[in-house]
């Protein structure tokens, strides 16, 4: 009898013990594993086919002594280009970036009106441009952006046509170069964390000014409207 009540103490012991670690195992906090945060880079390069497209109306000519080849009876128009170019972006915070794009292009100028289709030269461009950009959220794999800044375009490699065309012919030709403003809007879809596709729209203000001889013996003078457009596409890199 006496062992009998000792083993049934000992099972209310037992019992009463794991009851209690229960009651403090369920009040112990569970911890779980923290998701993996990966760090935020905030480098982008985008490389595009891009094309440049001048808008040459507005541009002056001085033909020294004759009027008749002066403006408004006379004007410039510049050619259109395709060129590669790279930009690089860098992102302050997931919304506010800054971008430089770099490309060289090549263009002819002929004159229009009374100089009628007259071989001006050819120059070429370097135009580096830093925009400031806003890039929206919440959108998914599109994320569009818009952006505003400066550019300064370096003209290099020009030279006259030397060409004649109704007894007349430009020598001499130079191109200063001349800060602009430009504004812009696109947008990237991206494939996956790092690869996505471009389309970015941009318009440049650039209205350098320009000297040149007639005939090695006239000067003229203006300044050429170039006022670019720069439509792109390519692939985006998000490191």
């Amino acid at each position: 009898m006496k062992k009998t009540i000792l083993n049934t103490a000992s099972l209310l012991v037992l019992a009463t013990l794991g009851a209690v670690g229960a009651a403090q195992a369920a009040d112990l906090p569970v911890y779980t594993k923290a998701p993996v945060v990966e760090p935020f880079n905030p480098w982008m390069i985008r490389l595009r086919a891009l094309g440049v497209i001048p808008d040459a109306g507005g541009s002056t000519v001085n033909v020294v002594g004759v009027p008749a080849l002066s403006s408004p009876n006379s004007g410039l128009s510049i050619s259109n280009q395709v060129v590669p170019e790279l930009d690089i972006t860098y992102f302050f915070t997931k919304n506010i970036a800054a971008e430089l794009i770099l490309g060289v292009t090549r263009h002819s100028i002929d004159g229009t009106g009374t100089l009628n289709g007259l071989p001006i030269g050819k120059t070429t461009l370097l135009p580096p441009t830093l925009t400031l950009q806003y890039h929206f959220t919440g959108l998914g794999a599109f994320k569009p952006y818009v952006g505003a800044g400066v550019n300064y375009t370096v003209f290099f490699n020009t030279g006259a046509a030397n060409v004649p065309v109704g007894g007349l012919a430009v020598t001499n030709l130079s191109v200063s170069n001349a800060f602009g403003g430009a504004v812009q809007f696109g947008f990237d879809l991206m494939l996956d964390k790092h690869w996505g596709l471009n389309v970015d729209v941009k318009k440049l203000w650039l209205r350098p000014d320009y000297t040149a001889l007639v005939n090695g013996a006239i000067p003229v003078n203006g300044t050429a409207h170039i006022d670019p457009w720069l439509v792109g596409a390519g692939v985006t890199y998000k490191f």
